[in-house]
């Protein structure tokens, strides 16, 4: 099949706006029957028009999920578009489940460090050659060297890699998903620690995803066959980390009449779609927090890309708001530029469970004891679907014409 060159190229990620939007035009013939067909094919990095590569773009809303749905829907049915809207709608569930249960986010932290400082003798070995892509396993390798190169696997070669990782290598899934958000340029808390829960058989407890030779042979199309290699019929992971959900965050609207400084994060950087109309905008500033990610940080590639879609966004509001935008150092600093503005209220989106949000809750107890009033607007999009999202995926993809005839 022929295909769009931005598809294939092997640098496809500059970090703007411009880009995701003609990622999004080139995919837009594909998002109906072929995706449908061909979305679990990993054919190799030179060989992506089946898949749409708009995940770094969602991640930090370069790109808001609704703007790709609404795409599909331009050129395709809703019935030939519907597995690529349910794919869209995953990200979606993976969010607002771990918002019902944020202690999951936290506990993973703290087992990552933990796990991480506990690491010695032959799982230290194992570990080691497993993130430099030097196992006995010739699939394994190429997909753990094509990561920390690129910053992006193919979501079936992401749950064959987490499955062999934890069934096979038998290495603790919490290091399997610190390793892939150290890399991945769509890097998610909720997609990323969740989808390794999901393949270890603990986030729907009892249910395990097994990579088998097989599968791997033809969904590769023959580039990879690990026969005799795999642990192909391994029992699931267990432990008692879900819990009951809880309550879900609200929008906080911002106050008018007060000089308001408009923070962005790289959790979401669609300033262009927030209620800001009516208020007295001061100034925007943005942050970047990637190395917060793990405690070994991130990697080169994925802090320039969160750098750039953070410069994009501020390069924006430059071009299409009235005041200035700039860089801050952190979260905190927002105080201090708050004060040079004369800002008496920041208002950011909602920063979902996650680094960015640990950071932001830090620093607003700070801002609000200093007597500046504090608002994270949550998102329609976001509030609407994550009440469905408490349990299994079926409940969100039951309501999901429901949801999209909200703003179709």
């Amino acid at each position: 099949m022929s295909q769009d060159p931005l598809l294939n190229a092997p640098d496809f990620f500059p970090a703007t706006r411009e880009n995701a939007l003609a990622r999004v035009e080139a995919f837009q013939p594909q998002m109906g029957e072929v995706y449908a067909e061909e979305r679990n094919f990993d054919y190799g990095p030179e060989k992506r028009f089946n898949v749409s590569c708009l995940s770094p773009y969602h991640s930090h809303r370069l790109l808001l999920e609704k703007e790709t749905i609404a795409a599909a829907l331009e050129k395709h049915s809703d019935r030939e578009a519907e597995k690529f809207i349910q794919e869209v709608y995953w990200r979606t569930y993976f969010k607002g489940w771990l918002e019902h249960r944020p202690s999951v986010w936290t506990r993973y932290k703290s087992a990552v460090k933990s796990q991480l400082e506990g690491l010695s003798g032959g799982q230290k070995k194992a570990y080691d050659q497993a993130v430099a892509g030097a196992t006995d396993i010739e699939c394994m390798n190429a997909w753990a060297q094509e990561l920390t190169s690129s910053g992006y696997l193919h979501n079936h070669a992401r749950m064959w890699f987490a499955s062999i990782w934890i069934f096979t290598l038998r290495l603790p899934w919490m290091l399997g998903a610190d390793f892939f958000y150290r890399h991945l340029l769509d890097g998610d808390a909720a997609s990323n620690t969740l989808s390794w829960r999901w393949v270890a058989g603990l986030h729907t407890p009892g249910k395990n995803y097994v990579a088998t030779a097989s599968n791997i042979r033809k969904f590769t199309d023959g580039r990879f066959n690990p026969e005799g290699q795999l642990a192909e019929d391994p029992a699931p992971l267990e432990d008692d980390w879900n819990g009951e959900p809880g309550s879900l965050p609200v929008h906080e609207t911002p106050a008018k009449g007060m000089r308001t400084l408009l923070l962005l994060h790289e959790d979401d950087l669609d300033f262009e779609s927030l209620p800001l109309d009516g208020l007295d905008l001061a100034g925007v500033a943005g942050i970047t927090v990637t190395d917060d990610r793990s405690p070994l940080g991130a990697s080169e590639k994925v802090k320039q890309f969160s750098i750039g879609a953070v410069e994009d966004a501020l390069n924006r509001a430059d071009d299409n708001l009235p005041v200035d935008a700039v860089k801050l150092a952190s979260p905190s600093s927002a105080l201090d530029h708050a004060k040079d503005i004369g800002a008496t209220q920041i208002i950011y989106p909602y920063a979902p469970v996650g680094p960015v949000k640990d950071r932001l809750d830090a620093a607003r107890a700070q801002w609000e004891d200093a007597g500046l009033s504090v608002r994270a607007m949550l998102r329609p999009y976001d509030s609407d679907a994550w009440p469905h999202c408490s349990k299994g995926f079926f409940k969100l993809k039951e309501k999901i014409p429901m949801l999209m005839s909200a703003w179709r």
